[in-house]
């Protein structure tokens, strides 16, 4: 039950303020007025509103953005660590900055289109290219995603982003690496474990973190019966519980267990793989190599090497030298190993701190992009490959390999743990035009991804 609270002004002047309570039985106002009857008439009102579910504390939308990010909608979220993390990169470097001083209630869908052209102009730092228009899309519909929760909570009473378009996302097609593409970049890794690990790859159709996060009791070695049923993440050590890197999920990206077969071949490598590292049953099927330490550098000498361009004013010095190295900014091999040589004499010498050897920070699962730099981008370029392909294109191909020996639509979806069958369709224009071309291509890896479904 409301009520007005009679008040005098510092002029002497009496007012009334209307109080109500929320569902909380939180006090509130619902303001003040030169009378008691307009005052007992905006509680009621006020009453009304509230058991209608349509009134809120108005000082909510007086808060800014940033505030209402930091204090209501990030801690809110139930979601992944890696979208968290994720969400939090893109609010900080791209949303944050634009809407971050503003008020909530007063910011408006002209602020919003201001805000899209804003980035079609943007420069990423760190790939020196303008944002696409897919990337404006998902800011967008995350921005959507923040103001449609403060809409229902009756922060705001307008959606900012209603009505507001983004940049067309043009459809761009598939392109499936071939078998023979596969053979050339397979033949080009480093050693016969990372050729396994693509090998399993190509057969399985496995999300990467499917993939690491194996274990050879998820494999029965008899029925030739993989079961998916964790997925490892990799997140910063903000975004994870303990403080780790690597976070396992006890379910895959799509929440359900899925089993199917794998072809004799791969399981007898397998199997030959798990008795030569004399691996139990909890251990990680592939896991981190032995990190190398820093590199020898050999000294250089300045004498033959020749002349850096000319800096600012107008001067050259010879390179593998310290002064070439600060003077000329020179980066070259040689002058970068100079001034290493000479810093770690000085920490030798204990004239400086020593500094600690970088090593990947893992619990022996392999990083993602540890493996892409190291392993999986230079076997690319030994292979020679005129596009590129990243380690999820192999999951792309699997299927639409699967499909080209003409596998059953129903069967590849459930095998790639695809929520929507409409997701594995799209496959079906990446086939080619003879399904005995891709039988044969086939043959030629060790993979035979067509048999292993029976």
């Amino acid at each position: 039950m409301g009520f007005a609270r009679k008040r005098t002004d510092q002029n002497g002047s009496v007012r009334y303020t209307a109080y109500y309570r929320d569902l909380r039985g939180r006090q509130l106002s619902a303001g003040t007025f030169s009378s008691k009857k307009e005052a007992n008439k905006a509680w009621q009102k006020a009453e009304v509103k509230l058991a209608e579910g349509r009134v809120g504390d108005p000082r909510r939308g007086r808060q800014t953005f940033e505030r209402y990010l930091d204090d209501e909608w990030l801690p809110t979220q139930v979601i992944e660590a890696t979208t968290r993390q994720s969400y939090t990169y893109q609010i900080d470097k791209h949303i944050r900055p634009w809407f971050g001083p503003m008020r909530m209630i007063e910011i408006l869908p002209a602020h919003v289109r201001e805000w899209v052209i804003d980035l079609q102009d943007k420069v990423d730092p760190t790939t020196k290219r303008r944002l696409s228009p897919k990337t404006i899309e998902n800011l967008h519909s995350l921005l959507s995603g923040i103001f449609t929760t403060a809409l229902n909570d009756q922060v705001i009473y307008l959606h900012p982003c209603k009505g507001v378009k983004t940049p067309t996302v043009p459809r761009k097609p598939f392109k499936v690496i071939s078998p023979e593409q596969f053979e050339l970049v397979y033949q080009a890794l480093p050693d016969g474990d990372a050729r396994l690990l693509i090998e399993t790859a190509i057969e399985s159709g496995l999300r990467w973190g499917e993939l690491t996060e194996l274990r050879p009791r998820d494999i029965d070695l008899v029925t030739r019966i993989l079961t998916v049923s964790r997925a490892v993440v990799e997140v910063g050590p903000a975004f994870h519980p303990t403080g780790g890197r690597f976070l396992v999920k006890d379910y895959p990206k799509d929440r359900e267990y899925r089993r199917f077969k794998l072809s004799a071949t791969l399981v007898d490598r397998l199997k030959e793989h798990i008795r030569r590292r004399e691996l139990g049953l909890d251990d990680l099927l592939f896991s981190m190599p032995q990190q190398p330490g820093r590199p020898v550098r050999l000294v250089p000498d300045p004498t033959s090497l020749g002349l850096t361009e000319a800096n600012a004013a107008g001067h050259r010095y010879r390179h593998g030298t310290l002064t070439a190295y600060t003077m000329s900014r020179c980066r070259c091999r040689h002058c970068k190993d100079a001034m290493a040589i000479y810093r770690a004499a000085r920490r030798a010498a204990g004239r400086d701190s020593p500094r600690q050897l970088r090593m990947r920070d893992t619990d022996g699962h392999i990083s993602r992009n540890w493996f892409r730099i190291q392993v999986w981008k230079p076997a690319l370029a030994k292979a020679g490959l005129d596009f590129n392909v990243r380690m999820h294109d192999l999951r792309h191909a699997h299927a639409s390999w699967l499909l080209a020996g003409g596998a059953d639509l129903q069967v590849v979806k459930e095998r790639l743990g695809h929520a929507s069958i409409a997701t594995t369709e799209r496959y079906l224009h990446t086939l080619p035009d003879a399904d005995e071309t891709a039988l044969d291509a086939l043959a030629k890896v060790r993979s035979r991804v067509s048999r292993s479904i029976r």
